[in-house]
């Protein structure tokens, strides 16, 4: 199969013929659709976070399953699922009690000295994420998937795989954001317009949010957002703060930096919560007065949204055709597989929201 392998960090992806095994007793075998072009893979192509190589990159994927195990009882040949890079094992204390998305444990991978799941004549090519979407087929565990209805587009249910979860999950599980609260959301790509998706669907009474590109206003309030600040024209926290005399009682901050991370923080007002959800890079630092936190505020990580995948993902199905959850508005682009390179490259101008691959372009 032809897959995007990512040999040296800060060097392009390859176009590959990648070979992929066998399912095993719990392995689902995915004929792989549609897949979203993250930002979280730019994290690893470009050495911020660390992961043995060579790998197929890719996490954010919908697609048909073709093969089961001889032990899956999730899943059967011809559903249409998404995939998620929070695989559970189901039986850990973070599965028992009800965090699955927290769960590590080596269960839903192969053991060391078994076939792996994709090679090369050369050797072992690295599974990235219990997944490996940018390649026309996935072999993963039963629980790194979930079925779906076959009338939901699967372009769209691609994005639900990661950004969308990620994002909206934030704001339903992380934060608890309840009617009426008042929300800040700072940084306008997938993950921050599906944060400010689900505030709206949450019943959030003001929703702000904030980018550093002008152009993104408009975007925004499709998504839900009340008001927009450009945090290229000045003190955003300051404007942030005026607009909602004092602050707001959720923040959530969906760029991965450590000055936006410090600006969502200085949002809050006294009692509120501020949630990171983008990838801070290793080896940063987050600086916050410590006098602050006198005023009950809270800065707590989000992992994929805190999320139950098997049961959230046909929650936002179910939500995008009833017409509440905006997917259309979130794909800037659909694209072949050999494309995904320039994908990377407009990511970085922070001017589109998601490229999509689709394997039968």
């Amino acid at each position: 199969m032809k897959a995007a392998v990512l040999r040296e960090v800060r060097t392009p992806l390859q176009i590959e013929n990648v070979q992929i095994s066998k399912p095993g007793p719990h392995e689902v075998l995915i004929r792989t659709v549609a897949a979203g072009v993250c930002h979280s893979d730019l994290h690893f192509i470009e050495g911020s976070y660390p992961h043995p190589l060579p790998a197929v990159l890719g996490h954010e994927s919908a697609g048909i399953v073709e093969q089961i195990g001889s032990e899956v009882r999730t899943v059967k040949v011809g559903d249409h699922v998404i995939t998620c890079l929070s695989a559970y094992c189901g039986h850990c204390e973070s599965c028992l009690t009800g965090r699955m998305s927290l769960c590590v444990s080596t269960d839903t991978r192969r053991d060391k000295d078994a076939e792996p799941r994709l090679a090369q004549s050369t050797g072992p090519m690295m599974q990235y994420l219990n997944l490996s979407s940018f390649a026309e087929q996935m072999l993963i565990h039963e629980h790194a998937c979930v079925a779906i209805r076959k009338d939901m587009p699967l372009d769209r249910a691609a994005l639900i795989g990661c950004g969308v979860l990620t994002g909206v999950c934030a704001v339903f599980h992380t934060s608890n954001v309840r009617p009426g609260d008042s929300v800040a959301v700072i940084g306008c790509g997938g993950v921050g317009l599906a944060a400010i998706n689900g505030a709206a669907i949450a019943g959030a009474g003001r929703i702000i949010a904030v980018d550093m590109s002008p152009g993104k206003d408009n975007l925004a309030k499709q998504f839900g957002a009340t008001d927009f600040v450009c945090a290229a024209n000045g003190d955003a926290v300051k404007a942030v703060i005026d607009m909602t005399d004092g602050g707001v009682q959720h923040s959530f901050e969906a760029v991965g930096l450590k000055v936006t991370t410090e600006q969502a923080f200085g949002m809050l007002r006294r009692g509120g919560t501020c949630n990171v959800i983008g990838m801070i890079p290793i080896g940063q630092s987050i600086e916050i007065p410590g006098y602050l936190f006198l005023g009950e505020k809270k800065l707590q990580g989000s992992l994929m949204g805190s999320n139950h995948f098997p049961v959230d993902m046909p929650r936002l199905v179910d939500m995008y055709l009833a017409g509440k959850l905006k997917l259309d508005e979130m794909i800037s682009r659909r694209i072949k597989l050999e494309e995904v390179n320039e994908a990377f490259t407009e990511m970085k101008t922070g001017q589109i929201a998601r490229s999509v691959i689709m394997f039968d372009a």
